[in-house]
């Protein structure tokens, strides 16, 4: 049983808690995530790591409630236990001195940003982030990620913020404007394709994080399964990073919309994510 040692409601139905799990903690590094369970009749999920703290002995998750088992995670209290917490696993976060590093989160994904932009920012790169939420209600780490970056440009989908409308505007500025050697993102995936897209003309190498697509975390249900470079990959055990400019977006976006009502739709219009951002 792993205890709950803080549970905080960043904003509605995204909530932060911060487990007593040593092991892992001791080994945790950006990029990676956790498996957990409830309880006994749960499902298995995977959360990416948030934050660790080594001398504390704590993992950090940050999990949206959208389904019947972040439901029930979402119910335990602080104090409360889960019955698995498993990891770290998953390929870390590729880590170096880089120069200036851009790292581009929407909305859930600013949780995963997190550990990297921090990671980066002690190896020594000058760190420019750039996060979006559908409104300032939904926004949440901005006080966290702006700790340790250099800039911080915050955009909304209403007027709450200095920046309105789609993430990929500022972006362009930034990469127009001066020489990034770097640039993360994490999201949906038909925004991290755009991501992709946009850095492609620059020469920049740009690396997404494919967890969203993740399921079992163990490669054996295939649901994470994308092609990068022409090979056959699982985001669970070969990633969930990945070289952005080498990952089949397209295929994998058709792959997500197997099951969508909106199948009918042209491919690049698939994506049930793309209208909330």
């Amino acid at each position: 049983m792993y205890q709950i040692l803080l549970k905080q409601d960043l904003v509605p139905n995204i909530h932060l808690f911060k487990v007593e799990a040593p092991a892992i903690a001791r080994k945790a590094q950006a990029g990676q995530f956790v498996m957990l369970r409830v309880d006994e009749k749960g499902e298995r999920i995977p959360l990416t790591i948030a934050d660790w703290n080594r001398e504390e002995g704590s993992i950090s998750i940050v999990f949206n409630e959208v389904g019947r088992t972040t439901h029930k995670l979402a119910a335990l209290k602080e104090g409360g236990h889960i019955l698995n917490f498993v990891g770290p696993l998953g390929v870390p976060a590729e880590i170096d001195k880089f120069g200036t590093v851009v790292c581009v989160a929407l909305g859930y994904g600013i949780a995963t940003i997190m550990p990297i932009a921090r990671t980066l920012k002690e190896a020594g790169n000058r760190i420019i982030s750039l996060i979006r939420a559908p409104t300032k209600e939904t926004l949440f780490g901005e006080k966290f990620l702006g700790s340790f970056s250099d800039e911080l440009t915050i955009v909304t989908g209403d007027a709450s913020s200095e920046c309105l409308g789609f993430i990929i505007d500022p972006l362009k500025e930034i990469l127009g404007n001066e020489k990034i050697d770097r640039v993360f993102t994490v999201g949906p995936v038909c925004v991290m394709k755009i991501v992709a897209a946009t850095t492609r003309p620059f020469g920049i190498k740009t690396m997404a994080s494919l967890n969203p697509i993740m399921v079992d975390g163990t490669g054996m249900c295939g649901c994470c399964r994308v092609i990068v470079g022409g090979t056959t990959k699982f985001a669970c055990v070969d990633g969930p990073e990945f070289d952005a400019h080498e990952v089949d977006w397209n295929w994998l976006m058709a792959r997500r919309c197997t099951y969508s009502n909106n199948v009918h739709l042209p491919l690049q219009y698939q994506c049930i994510n793309c209208a909330q951002w």
